[in-house]
């Protein structure tokens, strides 16, 4: 509690009130360096190796009396799923967002998961603001916002929910806000840019500093993470920006708490072209065409950096047909990390078993998973493919410039406790 200010549950789990302004940052596709231990001996992560390289100075220090710990994510290790397990404190067997992308077997149509409608639970935004709190959401990309916002009242609330990609439509009724190209000082950015992290985190500081908002919370993209591996000069650019406004955030008074929705790993080969398994032509191939649907969750509309390759994906038989046959003969190509049938991928990955198909495949660590070569449009990857979305890319950090005293040190942590870490165990004052 904090003052007279109740508990807040949501969805069975329990928060406290801010005791300062809350910032949780989900640092798009933030691989770190977890082989060794939480800051290994080669210091292989993305903001391991920018500390290292005197990128990060604000963080550097924080980190000295702050906390800085590693969390497992949702598989598959895509953006929604993991962003919504964040900001409702459960997995999608509980809130149903299972991928950016799912097949609708009812209308036969493969579709984006971007509908409020598709959400099967409250977000702690909505549960914090109906008990007085303002809270803002500011994403990358608009695919996320109408779900991140779904139950938040605007007008008269204070609260704020809008992207970067569209910050010049905002308005009052649909966004709680107007004018954020003014507030921000910035220029709209473009999509497949840094310049579209940059913008979510210049406006998180904005309005921090005009609106101090209870709650906010920050999404930024893994445009820089596809194209730049962790400790090269792109790379640490990046970073050494994004320090910059956690700077800001920390002098602002506010918690600062950090994790991310997966990491990234490499996934070609040693000249550099996809390393890809294209299980549409291997199911046609194996059972004959129209038998098998194979559908890539990581699909959306931004598949430029990616050209719709990830490390899960999850197959439709046609009834009648042999699951354990096609399970025993996926399980058995080299580069398949895991093939499980869907009870049992549901159970494991805590998925909801109405949205996947009988079959569900997550690929090797330099694997990633298609279905066939004219499908994905590989022409917009100027560099080696980097991807995600498999158990290889499930560590992610999870840091705060508090110390967290009453936190259990051999707590197995997922990056969707960011906001129990952050409202019921860190030190403020």
């Amino acid at each position: 509690m904090s003052g007279n200010r109740p508990e807040i549950e949501v969805n069975g789990r329990r928060y406290a009130w801010p005791r300062a302004p809350l910032v949780v940052v989900c640092i798009d596709g933030s691989e770190p360096d977890y082989d060794d231990g939480p800051w290994g001996s080669d210091g292989g992560g993305y903001i391991e190796r920018a500390i290292a390289a005197g990128c990060m100075p604000f963080l550097a220090r924080a980190l000295e009396t702050g906390t800085r710990r590693l969390a497992d994510s949702v598989v598959p290790s895509f953006t929604n799923p993991n962003n919504l397990s964040i900001v409702t404190g459960v997995p999608p067997s509980v809130h149903g967002i299972c991928g950016n992308y799912f097949y609708d077997p009812g209308s036969d149509s493969e579709v984006m998961m971007n509908d409020p409608a598709l959400l099967r639970a409250g977000t702690i935004f909505a549960a914090f603001q109906e008990a007085g709190a303002r809270v803002g959401a500011i994403t990358a990309k608009d695919k996320l916002r109408r779900l991140l916002g779904h139950g938040l009242a605007f007008g008269d609330s204070g609260s704020f929910s809008f992207s970067a990609e569209r910050a010049d439509q905002a308005n009052p009724a649909e966004h709680g806000i107007e004018n954020v190209l003014a507030t921000v000082g910035l220029p709209l950015p473009t999509v497949y840019s840094a310049d579209l992290s940059e913008f979510v985190l210049a406006a998180g500081v904005a309005l921090m500093t005009r609106a101090r908002p209870d709650i906010l919370y920050l999404s930024t993209t893994d445009y820089v993470q596809h194209k730049h591996a962790p400790g090269t000069e792109g790379a640490n650019a990046f970073y050494r920006m994004m320090d910059g406004y956690f700077a800001q955030l920390d002098g602002l008074g506010a918690t600062l708490a950090l994790t991310a929705d997966h990491g990234m790993k490499a996934k070609h080969d040693s000249h550099g072209d996809p390393d890809v398994i294209y299980l549409q032509v291997l199911m046609d191939d194996w059972l004959g065409a129209d038998v098998a649907r194979v559908i890539c969750p990581i699909t959306d509309p931004y598949v430029v950096h990616h050209g719709a390759l990830g490390g899960f994906v999850t197959i439709y038989l046609r009834e009648g047909t042999d699951a354990a046959a096609v399970i025993s003969r996926l399980a058995a190509l080299d580069g398949i990390d895991c093939a499980l049938g869907r009870a049992e991928a549901c159970r494991r990955f805590e998925l909801p078993e109405d949205r996947v198909g009988e079959v569900i495949v997550t690929a090797a660590r330099h694997k990633v998973l298609g279905t066939r070569p004219e499908r994905h449009d590989l022409t917009g990857l100027t560099e080696p493919l980097r991807s995600h979305g498999g158990r290889s890319e499930q560590r992610v950090p999870l840091l705060l410039n508090r110390p967290t005293p009453t936190l259990d040190p051999g707590r197995s942590l997922r990056n969707f406790d960011v906001f129990d870490v952050a409202l019921n165990h860190a030190q403020v004052g």
